[in-house]
């Protein structure tokens, strides 16, 4: 299996779970080993007092983008750690896009800067994702080859 295939095969897995990712509207739009691109639309529940995009929906977006990129190695991995910089408001009706990259990985710990944009380009927020693997797989593959 090549590594892109085994991507796919654990984001498909983890997909066929996340129920509160799909119920958010997010799709995966690209998947690689360590990388990891979702979008939403912002719609108007997900508005705050000012009417721009609630902060914890972009981190959401962030947040799964990170979670797909971290385990695109068929390895379960959770989030240890999250820090979130918002530059800009998420406005109503867009398609915000997160892109998940793997910046460092070293036995059980890795690293992930994920980027979310607008339409138009501008950044909407910074994201870094520190991860952690722990014991099991998405689906089963012999890894005595």
């Amino acid at each position: 299996m090549t590594p892109q295939e085994r991507a796919e095969r654990a984001a498909a897995a983890m997909w066929a779970n996340d129920k509160a990712s799909q119920a958010l509207g997010m799709r995966i739009d690209n998947i690689a080993p360590g990388r990891a691109v979702l979008s939403m639309a912002v719609q108007d529940q997900f508005l705050n007092g000012h009417g721009s995009c609630h902060g914890g929906y972009i981190f959401t977006l962030a947040d799964s983008a990170f979670a797909f990129a971290c385990n695109s190695y068929n390895e379960i991995t959770v989030g240890q750690e999250t820090q979130t910089t918002f530059l800009s408001p998420g406005k109503s009706g867009e398609r915000m896009t997160a892109t998940a990259v793997e910046q460092a990985k070293t036995g059980r710990s890795g690293v992930y800067d994920v980027t979310v944009t607008g339409e138009d380009g501008r950044k909407i927020a910074l994201f870094r994702g520190l991860s952690r693997t722990v014991k099991g797989q998405h689906f089963e593959e012999n890894t005595d080859a």
